[in-house]
């Protein structure tokens, strides 16, 4: 071969590589999720949806440069943690949790991958965090208590139905810990409007049924929001609508579902945030670095279906005040 033809071989050879390393896709990123709610839970799947949605406006596309793997644990704790050791085996560049629980399942089985959780009512007092402004060690995340909120729930239900004189707080006890967020508003605003107060742990359907029949009559229901009343708010709120309970919750779920009013962060909000600290992760920023945050978007839903089926009348203050009045 002549000179003059092998130095263009040369040349074209050399090029090669670096144009094929130029067309190769960027590296694929991978997120574990481990959630206390179930697949078919339509709320859930909300959720799942804008996180996967706000990940796409940031430039991550799950099946092109990022691959998400979800478990759903149905609030069991053994499906927790097998679904958390499975995540871990798989070594994802970060993983999303999902409630109280599941975020401390997690931690039991990683404090080196990082963990961005969601809807953990006292990451503080349950360890996860050092503090809110810097968490230090692997997670941060979306906190949706403030303690107001325990007085603001006793106050709409003792507006919306009067006659009330008491209230009951239902709360399944491993979620015991973080109910003192809300206990100083909800006692404070119940003395006030000379409200008796109980405060009534659950653990399964049958102690359920029992507090929400035994509440018949003058006595209305604050549902703490925890993963166990989640995953069974549909029994709860038939409970109430069979009983005339005027019951209150957190999530909009529950109004949704036939509860009388819901008022709460909006929670799909809180996902979509989520996704900008995801983003951030994935780049290279430490979860240690990256401070708790709380709600900044609340919603009042009511519905108006229940209130006639109870006897009771919505005063036109609140139906001005709601984000959405279900008919």
């Amino acid at each position: 071969m002549r000179r003059r033809e092998f130095i263009p071989l040369v040349g074209a050879a050399a090029v090669w590589p670096f144009a094929a390393r130029a067309q190769q896709p960027r590296q694929m990123r991978r997120i574990g999720v481990l959630t206390s709610s179930d697949e078919g839970d339509s709320e859930a799947q909300a959720w799942i949806a804008a996180f996967r949605e706000e990940l796409r406006k940031l430039g991550w596309t799950d099946g092109g440069n990022l691959e998400i793997d979800i478990r759903w644990t149905k609030a069991d704790a053994a499906a927790m943690t097998r679904s958390a050791t499975e995540l871990v085996a798989l070594q994802p560049d970060l993983i999303v949790t999902s409630s109280t629980p599941a975020t401390g399942v997690m931690l039991q089985h990683t404090r080196t991958i990082p963990i961005i959780f969601l809807l953990v009512a006292d990451p503080v007092g349950s360890g996860y965090v050092a503090s809110l402004p810097r968490p230090g060690g692997n997670a941060t995340g979306f906190t949706p208590i403030v303690g107001s909120l325990g007085g603001k729930w006793v106050e709409l239900l003792k507006e919306i139905a009067p006659r009330v004189g008491g209230i009951d707080l239902m709360f399944n006890p491993p979620s015991a810990p973080f109910i003192n967020a809300f206990l100083s508003s909800f006692k404070t605003a119940a003395a006030s409007l000379g409200l008796q107060t109980s405060i009534a742990p659950v653990h399964d359907m049958h102690e359920i049924e029992a507090l929400v029949s035994a509440s018949e009559g003058n006595h209305g229901l604050v549902v703490i929001p925890d993963a166990f009343t989640v995953a069974h708010r549909a029994e709860i709120t038939s409970l109430t609508d069979r009983y005339h309970v005027p019951a209150v919750s957190w999530s909009r779920s529950f109004a949704e579902l036939g509860g009388l009013i819901s008022y709460g962060p909006v929670l799909v909000d809180e996902y979509r945030r989520a996704a900008s600290y995801a983003d951030r992760i994935l780049k290279g920023e430490k979860p240690s670095e990256l401070p708790v945050q709380t709600p900044v978007k609340f919603e009042l839903v009511i519905n108006i279906k229940t209130a006639k089926a109870f006897g009771l009348t919505v005063p036109e203050k609140l139906r001005v005040l709601a984000d959405e009045v279900i008919e």
